[in-house]
């Protein structure tokens, strides 16, 4: 017989399971994305990614129980989370991906978590410890160090798609920390629903405008398989997993898991640019999880330590 420790155990983890699937899709985004790029403008690629995934989102709500959101101020509230986690999420990325590199993409999306911890910390839900501040110093160092800044171009022709990138993990950080309360009351694919219900209305106009332009009968099979993967794995896939780990672990840990998708994208490196791992990529990865695990750690310790001295409501869930 299964013991209730174990199932605890099990239950504890799987958020963190889920987060490291996350980052494994993640981290072939970039790469996936720069193909579609060569024969896609940036907000057609947009438009195909959060259309394509609200309608995908849209027939997966219909498989489940329905959750009715209760108050008509939470609708707001699922129109800003769209905006910061959707489509300006979207559209500053991609477009940033298109005038920058793949390397400074990875780079700078290293900012999301400190944007979602400062969030986090001003609206009250988070409090800054030392092996928080510690945690997050380790993981930087590490990415830092993977990627090596002497190889980011971060000026020149490159500089408006960083400045995008930048302001892509600040709106990405905000979502993350605003967005949890809603997705414990409503569940993630509720939520998920909405905000990509609300961000292909916003999207569809102005990606569709571009797309008229564009010549679709030229786009070869190869990257209309790139769409689809596009759509169904770093975004429907990606977008849930992340929600129902927002649902179950601090929203700093959730953030915190950014720092693997450089790894990730690098160990891709040999099978796309003929790069190899050395002492180098080892040593950024023993930093990079290092990070990782003090932060998430420390939020786990704060967890049960709450959890001890309070009955934690029921949390509604799909």
């Amino acid at each position: 017989m299964i013991s209730t420790a174990h199932v605890r155990r099990n239950s504890a983890l799987a958020p963190h399971a889920a987060l490291l699937a996350v980052q494994l899709i993640f981290g072939t985004w970039p790469i996936i994305g720069k193909i579609a790029l060569r024969q896609l403008p940036s907000t057609g690629l947009v438009t195909f990614r959060v259309v394509g995934a609200a309608v995908v989102f849209a027939i997966l709500r219909r498989t489940t129980r329905l959750v009715k959101i209760e108050r008509h101020s939470d609708y707001l509230r699922l129109a800003l989370y769209s905006l910061l986690g959707v489509v300006l999420n979207q559209f500053l990325f991609v477009k940033g991906l298109a005038l920058s590199t793949v390397i400074n993409a990875t780079l700078l999306g290293t900012a999301i978590p400190i944007f979602t911890l400062i969030v986090s910390v001003i609206i009250g839900r988070e409090r800054l410890s030392v092996k928080k501040i510690l945690g997050i110093l380790l993981a930087i160092a590490g990415v830092i160090y993977l990627v090596n800044p002497t190889r980011a171009d971060l000026q020149g022709g490159t500089g408006l798609g960083n400045f995008l990138l930048i302001a892509n993990a600040t709106a990405y950080g905000a979502y993350i920390a605003l967005s949890q309360d809603v997705v414990k009351r409503y569940g993630a694919l509720t939520v998920i629903t909405w905000i990509f219900a609300f961000g292909s209305i916003a999207t569809l106009p102005i990606g569709g405008f571009y797309l008229a332009q564009t010549p679709l009968q030229d786009v070869s099979l190869f990257v209309w398989l790139a769409i689809v993967y596009i759509i169904l794995v770093p975004t429907v896939a990606a977008y849930y997993l992340n929600a129902w780990s927002l649902e179950r672990v601090a929203p700093s840990t959730v953030a915190a898991y950014i720092y693997l998708q450089p790894l990730i994208a690098f160990a891709l490196a040999p099978l796309i640019l003929g790069e190899h791992w050395n002492e180098h990529t080892w040593a950024a990865a023993v930093l990079i999880f290092s990070g990782v695990a003090v932060v998430t750690w420390d939020s786990r310790a704060k967890n049960r330590s709450a959890n001890e001295v309070q009955i934690v409501p029921a949390r509604l869930s799909e």
